[in-house]
């Protein structure tokens, strides 16, 4: 994967903020990397390069800002919002083969119709798939196979 800032849900953030400053070893960059984070509760952090942002006016002068990739880690609360709002370009997907039971719903009732295509897939040995998908556009009914 190319090199990216990251948006996540402040739940998210806690976490990565707990485990990836003493082991940015495992990832190299997450320390440099800008990590934008939407919340309501929090300002700040220790953890250099966060920023803050409180509401999806701010994620959307973001998105629609000068510079690189911003990729979207876990977080599937903020994952739903930033699909209710029209503000995914590409969905990359690991898809493992085990049930666990009840979960979060990544694609839930309020999700905007939209198309998106396979750019490329991997299955794994163990049969993890990993995808990734690029808006197209709106979505166009059809039959299987067109």
């Amino acid at each position: 994967m190319k090199p990216a800032d990251i948006l996540l849900g402040r739940k998210t953030f806690d976490i990565f903020e707990a485990y990836w400053p003493k082991h940015a070893e495992g990832w190299p960059g997450i320390n440099e990397a800008t990590k934008y984070v939407l919340s309501s509760t929090r300002k700040s952090s220790n953890w250099e390069n966060s920023e803050f942002l409180s509401t999806i006016e701010d994620i959307k002068k973001l998105k629609n800002s000068e510079g690189g990739d911003i990729k979207v880690w876990g977080s599937a609360t903020l994952v739903q919002l930033l699909l209710q709002h029209d503000l995914v370009d590409e969905l990359w997907l690991k898809i493992h083969p085990l049930v666990l039971g009840k979960g979060k719903k990544l694609f839930d009732d309020n999700v905007l119709p939209v198309t998106f295509e396979l750019i490329e897939s991997t299955v794994t040995s163990r049969g993890v798939i990993f995808t990734n998908y690029k808006r197209v556009g709106e979505v166009k009914t059809g039959t299987i196979g067109e």
